[in-house]
C-alpha cells in the first residue's frame, strides 16, 4: 500500500529548510514510491478549514529551491494547538482537531522539522493521538540537545564571521572598538564559532558569568600591545553585568524579547576605556538567505535519514549528526534540556588559547 506523509516546518525559518524538503520528496517518492503533503504554515495548515496543504513532488522541489532561504511551506512560531488563539483574545484547545484532520488527510507519518519547542508540542499531539512522528532538527542556535549541529546554524556562522570580516578593517581605519551582536537566546554556540573563524577579541555568551572591568582591561590591553582596534561579539541573550535581562516589548504582541546587550556594552566600554565604539545587530540577517554548502548537505542527510526511520517503522524519534553518521535520537531525550556552551569543550579551549576574553 501507498504510504501518504505530511512534512512540515514549524518555529523560527532558517536557511536549509527548502533543501530538507527537496531531499524528504526525492527520497519518498523516488526510492518508495510514497505521496508527500507539504502542511502550510506548520500546525495551522492542521487547523485551517479547509486544511491548507500541497502535494509535494520532485518536479515542485527541484534543485533550484534547495539554493532559497526560508521555507516556502511557511511556518509559524504563534498557534499552539493545545493554546491555539481564538477571535475574542482567549485561547482554545484544539489539539483534538489537529489529530482528527491528520487521520481526515490519511497521513501515514508526519515529519516535523523544528527546534525543540516545536518538538516538544508536536510529541505531546502525537502521543495524545496515537500518531506516527518523526522530527528533523532545525534552529540557527545549534541548541537542540542530541546532534552536533541542526539545521541553519552553520550558514548562521558563516553570516557572523563575514560581518567580522567586514568589520575589522573598517574598526581599524578609524581606531574603534566594534562590537557584533549575534542571535543566541539561551545558547552561544553562534557567537562563540563566529567569535574563534573571525578573529575576535572579546567573546560574551549567556553561559558565562562577565566582569566589564575584565572586558574592559582587555581592550586596554590590547591598545597598550598596539592594536589600533578591538572586534567584540556578544549573544542577544547575554544578561548585563549585574545578571538583568535586556528586552524589549513586541508592540504588537506584548511579548517580550531580547535586546540592546550591544549598545549597553557599547556605553559602558566607551566610559571606561575612552574607545570610540560602533554597534552592528545582525538580528534576521542571519536567519535569511540561501544556505551554506555544508547545511544543504546536512538537509540532505536529515530529509533521507527521516524517510528511511519511517520505512524502518521507528518513530518518536529525531535524525540527529554525531560525527560524520547520522543517527536517531529519542525526540523525549532532544527535547529534555538544551544543549548549552560546555566550558570545557574543545572550541572553548581553542577559544582561551587564542587569547579571546570571556570577561570571566
Amino acid at each position: 500500500m501507498t504510504k501518504r506523509i505530511g512534512v512540515m516546518t514549524s518555529g523560527g525559518d532558517c536557511p536549509g529548510l527548502n533543501a530538507t524538503i527537496r531531499a524528504i520528496v526525492y527520497k519518498a517518492v523516488g526510492t518508495y514510491g510514497w505521496e508527500v503533503l507539504g502542511i502550510k504554515k506548520g500546525t495551522t495548515g492542521l487547523l485551517r478549514s479547509p486544511l491548507d496543504t500541497i502535494q509535494l513532488t520532485p518536479s515542485l522541489c527541484n534543485t533550484a529551491i534547495m539554493r532559497t532561504g526560508g521555507t516556502f511551506l511557511g511556518s509559524t512560531n504563534k498557534d499552539n494547538p493545545f493554546y491555539f488563539p481564538t477571535e475574542n483574545g482567549g485561547v482554545k484547545d484544539r489539539s483534538k482537531d489537529f489529530i482528527k484532520n491528520y487521520h481526515d488527510l490519511g497521513l501515514d507519518a508526519l515529519i516535523a522539522i523544528g527546534g525543540d519547542g516545536s518538538m516538544k508540542i508536536l510529541k505531546r499531539l502525537c502521543d495524545l493521538g496515537g500518531l506516527n512522528l518523526v522530527t528533523i532538527p532545525k534552529t540557527i542556535d545549534n541548541d537542540v540537545a542530541g546532534t552536533e549541529n541542526a539545521i541553519g546554524h552553520l550558514t548562521a556562522v558563516e553570516v557572523a564571521t563575514e560581518a567580522l570580516d567586514r568589520l575589522q578593517p573598517t574598526a581599524a581605519s578609524h581606531q574603534r572598538a566594534m562590537i557584533l551582536e549575534v542571535m543566541g537566546r539561551d545558547a552561544g554556540h553562534i557567537a562563540l564559532a563566529a567569535g574563534v573563524a573571525g578573529g575576535a577579541d572579546v567573546i560574551l555568551i549567556p553561559e558565562i558569568r562577565y566582569s566589564l572591568d575584565k572586558v574592559c582591561s582587555r581592550i586596554k590591553t590590547l591598545a597598550m600591545d598596539g592594536s589600533n582596534f578591538a572586534l567584540i561579539v556578544v549573544a542577544e541573550g547575554v544578561k548585563k553585568e549585574d545578571g538583568q535581562p535586556l528586552t524589549v516589548t513586541d508592540p504588537k504582541s506584548g511579548r517580550l524579547r531580547y535586546g540592546g546587550i550591544g549598545h549597553y556594552l557599547s556605553e559602558k566600554i566607551s566610559l571606561s576605556t575612552g574607545a570610540e565604539t560602533r554597534v552592528t545587530v545582525l538580528g534576521h540577517v542571519q536567519r535569511g538567505g540561501e544556505p551554506c554548502a555544508e547545511d544543504r548537505i546536512l538537509a540532505s542527510k536529515f530529509g533521507v535519514s527521516a524517510v528511511d526511520l519511517i520505512a524502518k517503522g521507528q518513530f518518536n524519534h529525531m535524525v540527529a549528526l554525531k560525527g560524520q553518521d547520522i543517527i536517531a535520537v529519542p525526540i523525549q531525550i532532544a527535547t529534555a534540556s538544551q544543549k548549552l556552551v560546555d566550558s570545557e569543550s574543545t572550541m572553548m579551549q581553542i577559544a582561551r588559547g587564542l587569547g579571546i576574553c570571556f570577561g570571566d
